[in-house]
């Protein structure tokens, strides 16, 4: 129980405390429409609105998440062989435009398909799992899915198989890990991926997949 708390007084600390660089001028939004129509929206939409469950929905995430995680795939901090080669080019200013520009955007929303799944992964989400110490998602995503910034992204309306594959990631080490420790909220998650049955988490993902 001791650990719960500890888990959830990182969550509160980050989320009042940290920023994500930002550069202090106006974002180039006709600059950052334009690499997102030329570079993005191969994979992401247009809109922000993936058209696979590969990969994630941008629109209406977190302006400062996304600037952020592009940042660390810049920097190596997460691993990704295609991300690392759009990112190469980008400045700092660049990544701030993308990521109010795709904040900017409205998700079009998903609805959960297993209604039994759903709700298992509601009762996780919200009250996570006393006996093993899983703290309740709710405390970091918020209760609507929303996210809190500026650390904590969107999980409403993601790709169920989207969110499924990252919390993978997070248990397997393969994502959290960075050997310089900056990717604080990742290593967060992986002790609490850690905690997670493949049930819960394919059980939260296909909850948050349906919140708006």
């Amino acid at each position: 129980m001791k650990q719960t708390w500890v888990l959830l007084a990182a969550c509160a600390a980050i989320a009042s405390g940290v920023s994500a660089q930002d550069s202090g001028s106006k974002p180039d939004l006709a600059k950052a429409q334009q690499t997102v129509n030329t570079v993005c929206a191969a994979c992401h939409g247009a809109d922000g609105n993936s058209a696979s469950a590969a990969n994630p929905s941008l629109a209406g995430q977190l302006p400062q998440y996304i600037t952020l995680q592009l940042m660390h795939f810049k920097s190596g901090v997460r691993s990704n062989p295609v991300m690392a080669a759009i990112v190469a080019t980008l400045t700092p200013e660049d990544m701030q435009a993308l990521g109010v520009y795709f904040g900017s955007k409205t998700p079009k929303g998903l609805a959960a398909k297993d209604a039994a799944l759903a709700a298992a992964g509601q009762k996780l989400y919200r009250g996570g799992v006393v006996a093993n110490g899983t703290p309740a998602c709710a405390s970091c995503h918020a209760p609507n899915g929303g996210g809190i910034p500026v650390r904590y992204p969107r999980l409403s309306g993601q790709y169920a198989d989207y969110t499924f594959a990252q919390l993978q990631a997070f248990k397997a080490g393969q994502r959290g890990w960075d050997k310089e420790g900056k990717d604080i909220n990742g290593k967060i998650m992986t002790q609490i991926a850690a905690r997670m049955s493949e049930h819960d988490m394919r059980a939260v993902a296909e909850y948050t997949a349906g919140l708006h």
